[in-house]
């Protein structure tokens, strides 16, 4: 069918996504009533198989119909009233704090609604034929043997208790459902935490345990015969229907957040950040799932900083101060470590005749293309200086071969600059000084306005010498201690002992070609 004409197609399709949110709110909601209801399924089976081997038919028209009084009608009334202000939030999505405490006690309310209405319709059933056989159900079962008062109670504390066991996981798997889809649509999640795991672990494994062992006890201290054959067998099998039940609702609802969580942390170690999980329970396991939560936005949070860092100052840099440093400190270390400035011939003039907006494209350009070869050499850009940059070989990241690195990449910087047509349609020679020697490494400044330096007169000297790449028609110059630490695997001309501004004593100084 073809959309109206003149209605936006993003108007149509959040039209659509809000129907279809509706329609599974909906669903969310039903599928809470169809829980409510299975109390009195388990009545039902658990009626036919006594009226089926105590031999008595007439009392299963009788017991359904009360069943269905209690446990559907006044139980449902109960559910709609538990679930009224989380009806309220699926149809506004406002104040999710309000409904928050509801839905971590949604199991335990539920659970204690539908165990006082199983209390109610066994105290109707197998109490009140102990104090008045002349009146239902007792009345429509006269040959059946009234039952003693000992079998009465613990079948009714038993069935209490299994009833509120079964509901209490039965809501809480259905709660996993029910806060997925708050999360999805509203980005909700749960965040209090009062539950125990042990304790849920504690009252279904005793229950299972000691259930059985308990009803088939009061089955041999009341009765005998054939009577305790046929009472034992009830037992029997509506133990084995209750063990399935509860070993189902019990191992669903606490594995699958288990397994949510497995499959989470497996994304984040192959380097996806950007999963949220549903919190889905409010006891040990929801806490871990908050945390785990907690846990990857911290690391989004350290990726994106790190990016963004790593924009200002070198990458490398942001990823030392991260993971060395606690508070976004480097300490001050001495190290051998090879220097290098750049700087573009003639970028003044060039500056005088380009609009502000094509010199800066063509610098960014020039830049992206020095920084390149430096980082793939291991060097780290430590700043930029108008049209060159500052960066260093070894400090702060290691380098052993920090000179050849350093003179590779400075071959390399000139092979992607020379011949290339930058913004504006213009060339860009670049001119390069290296020097190695013992410089002092670390983090300067106050308050909020720090920065990663290198001091010492290596870097002073590198400076220097990219500057008399003028004086001497050159690209590239470097000093002997770095020539003697790069190998022979460059061809080196030799320009002879040049006095560098700054320093009393001259320094030998070559040429790469």
């Amino acid at each position: 069918m073809s959309e109206p004409r003149g209605l936006p197609s993003s108007f149509a399709a959040s039209q659509t996504n809000a129907a279809t949110f509706r329609a599974h709110s909906t669903d969310v909601e039903r599928r809470y009533y169809l829980a409510m209801v299975v109390p009195f399924a388990i009545d039902v089976v658990i009626i036919a198989i006594f009226t089926t081997i105590a031999g008595v038919p007439g009392l299963l028209f009788h017991s359904v119909l009360t069943s269905a009084l209690v446990l559907l009608v006044f139980l449902h009334l109960w559910a709609r009233r538990i679930f009224a202000p989380v009806r309220s939030y699926l149809e506004s999505g406002r104040d999710f704090a309000r409904i928050e405490r509801t839905l971590t006690q949604l199991p335990l309310r539920s659970a204690g609604r539908a165990a006082l209405a199983m209390l109610a319709l066994l105290t109707y059933r197998l109490i009140l034929p102990q104090v008045a056989p002349d009146l239902p159900p007792a009345s429509l079962a006269p040959d059946l043997p009234r039952g003693t008062w000992l079998d009465a109670i613990l079948t009714v504390v038993i069935q209490v208790i299994f009833v509120f066991v079964v509901v209490y996981f039965l809501i809480s798997g259905y709660l996993e459902r029910l806060t997925t889809h708050l999360f999805e649509r509203h980005g909700a999640n749960l965040g209090l935490f009062f539950g125990r795991f042990s304790q849920k672990i504690g009252v279904a494994l005793l229950f299972v345990a000691l259930g059985p062992l308990i009803l088939i006890a009061g089955e041999i201290l009341s009765y005998s015969g054939d009577r305790l054959v046929r009472e034992i067998a009830v037992d029997l099998w509506a133990s084995t229907f209750g063990l399935l039940v509860t070993l189902f609702w019990v191992g669903r609802s606490l594995t699958r957040p288990l397994k949510r969580l497995d499959v989470g942390m497996a994304r984040v170690a192959g380097g996806d950040l950007d999963v949220r999980l549903p919190v889905t329970s409010n006891e040990e396991i929801g806490q871990l799932t908050s945390r785990f939560n907690g846990m990857v936005e911290g690391l989004r949070e350290r990726q994106r900083i790190r990016a963004t860092f790593g924009k200002y100052v070198s990458e490398s840099v942001a990823a030392a101060l991260l993971e060395r440093s606690g508070d976004g400190r480097l300490a001050g270390e001495t190290r051998e470590a090879t220097l290098m400035f750049t700087d573009i011939d003639g970028f003044t003039a060039l500056s005088e005749h380009l609009s502000p907006d094509t010199l800066i494209r063509a610098l960014n350009e020039y830049l992206a293309a020095v920084i390149e070869p430096i980082q793939q050499h291991g060097g780290v850009v430590n700043t930029f200086i108008g049209d060159g940059l500052f960066a260093s070989f070894n400090m702060p990241l290691p380098n052993d071969r920090h000179a050849e690195a350093a003179v590779k990449a400075a071959l390399e910087i000139q092979r992607a600059v020379e011949g290339r047509v930058f913004a504006g349609g213009i060339r860009l020679a670049t001119r390069i000084g290296l020097n190695t020697g013992m410089v002092i490494g670390g983090t300067i400044g106050a308050g909020e306005r720090l920065s990663y330096t290198l001091l010492g007169d290596a870097v002073n000297t590198a400076a220097r010498l990219q500057e008399l790449n003028k004086q001497h028609g050159t690209r590239i110059l470097i000093t002997e201690a770095t020539r003697a630490l790069a190998g022979d695997d460059f061809r080196i001309r030799p320009i002879g002992r040049v006095t560098v501004r700054g320093r009393t004593d001259p320094l030998v100084v070559h040429a790469v070609e």
